[in-house]
């Protein structure tokens, strides 16, 4: 067993299973999806991109991608609650409240791909 592995395995599942846990429950209904959750998917996304710079294979480069789509979405959708709030300040209406968790569905749906890509690479290794 190789820790490093362990620990990129860790913060590949981590990272879903937060966004999985933002996103669950009704797409507009601002307060089944709490921002204490998403600001968590989001730090972890961002450390799981990190570590996945060092891979240098063609998987890897996927799992960058993956992971970048996944920042990318995370940041979009906490930039447009943050505008909600304190630039136009209308609040969590249905509308903001939906475009929050179809952008970090979308950051899931990217997480999900660097988790298959995770299993297919692992279940590719002899040992």
């Amino acid at each position: 067993m190789n820790l490093e592995k362990v620990i990129f395995g860790f913060f590949i599942l981590l990272a879903f299973t937060l966004n999985f846990g933002f996103v669950i429950g009704q797409i507009d209904i601002a307060h089944q999806h709490d921002v204490n959750e998403l600001f968590a998917a989001i730090v972890v996304n961002l450390i799981a991109t990190v570590i996945k710079f060092g891979d240098r294979t063609q998987v890897g480069a996927l799992h960058l991608a993956t992971s970048l789509v996944a920042d990318l979405q995370l940041i979009a959708a906490s930039l447009v609650w943050w505008n909600a709030l304190y630039i136009t300040q209308v609040g969590m209406t249905p509308a903001i409240t939906t475009t929050i968790v179809s952008l970090s569905a979308g950051a899931l749906a990217a997480n999900l791909v660097s988790v298959i890509l995770l299993i297919g690479e692992t279940l590719q290794h002899r040992r």
